[in-house]
């Protein structure tokens, strides 16, 4: 489940306003159509193929219209299942957040938990680089947010935290997982916009760049090693791992707290 506002294209895409109707569709408690639509047709194979035409060319592709054509059939069938793009967004997101039958928390502490979290988060930004062009401020829960959020805290329960809290820790850990996740999706799509790969993009400023830094006006800057700024060092992995610090702090924290109340 997540929670971010934008992104890369579109920001302001956003999910169904028919919040029952999405819910019944998310749950399988809507009616299903008994007739018109092409035989063969499904709510279930819509969804696969509006999430399969976002993943190929990006979340503006994905119109009734276009999906009718893709699968072979009359506009006015897909209705018959789904009412609009906002809820068939609903459950485009739900589909791509639904845990594996066989997921299970990480046999691990909390600590192997929050890692696994993280680095499942980030690859599926990757997969599904549409999902940051969605305002998910007010998600509809469908049963594949809402089991990957069990399966989460069932994670990090260990922590000994409020629960408030261990919202907060998932709310955190996403955060910097949606930023790190912007951040590469927007790179792969500055090579495709503009041809340009990254070592040819900064080539090109780097005649400027060392008459800039030569100057003495940025001695700070002009004196960072050769591999400040390499591709060698992993700044994703050293960010998890300084916020799973920070919250092993608050753990051992809250361990003392617990010791000292009970010999009160």
């Amino acid at each position: 489940m997540t929670s971010t506002n934008g992104g890369s294209g579109d920001p302001t895409q956003r999910t169904g306003s028919d919040i029952a109707h999405s819910l019944e569709l998310l749950w399988g408690e809507g009616e299903r159509p008994t007739r018109g639509p092409k035989p063969g047709l499904t709510l279930d194979r819509i969804v696969t193929e509006a999430v399969r035409l976002a993943d190929a060319e990006g979340l503006t592709a994905v119109s009734m219209r276009r999906l009718s054509t893709e699968l072979g059939t009359g506009t006015m069938s897909l209705y018959r299942y789904v009412p609009g793009k906002g809820e068939l967004l609903d459950l485009m997101l739900d589909r791509v957040y639904m845990p594996a039958p066989d997921a299970a928390p990480p046999t691990g502490g909390w600590r192997e938990a929050v890692e696994a979290y993280a680095r499942e988060t980030l690859v599926l930004y990757r997969e599904h680089p549409w999902l940051l062009q969605v305002n998910q401020a007010r998600p509809v829960l469908g049963p594949g947010s809402v089991g990957g959020l069990e399966l989460t805290l069932a994670g990090i329960k260990s922590m000994g935290l409020t629960d408030p809290e261990l919202i907060g820790v998932i709310i955190m850990v996403e955060g910097y997982v949606t930023g790190v996740a912007r951040t590469q999706v927007h790179e792969v799509e500055a090579v495709k916009k503009t041809g340009l790969t990254d070592e040819a993009f900064w080539e090109a400023q780097q005649p400027t760049l060392e008459r800039i830094m030569t100057s003495g006006r940025y001695p700070h800057l002009a004196g960072l090693s050769d591999d400040a700024f390499g591709p060698q060092f992993d700044h994703f992995e050293f960010g998890l791992q300084r916020l799973l610090d920070g919250l092993d702090v608050l753990v051992a924290r809250r361990e003392e707290e617990t010791g000292a109340a009970k010999q009160a």
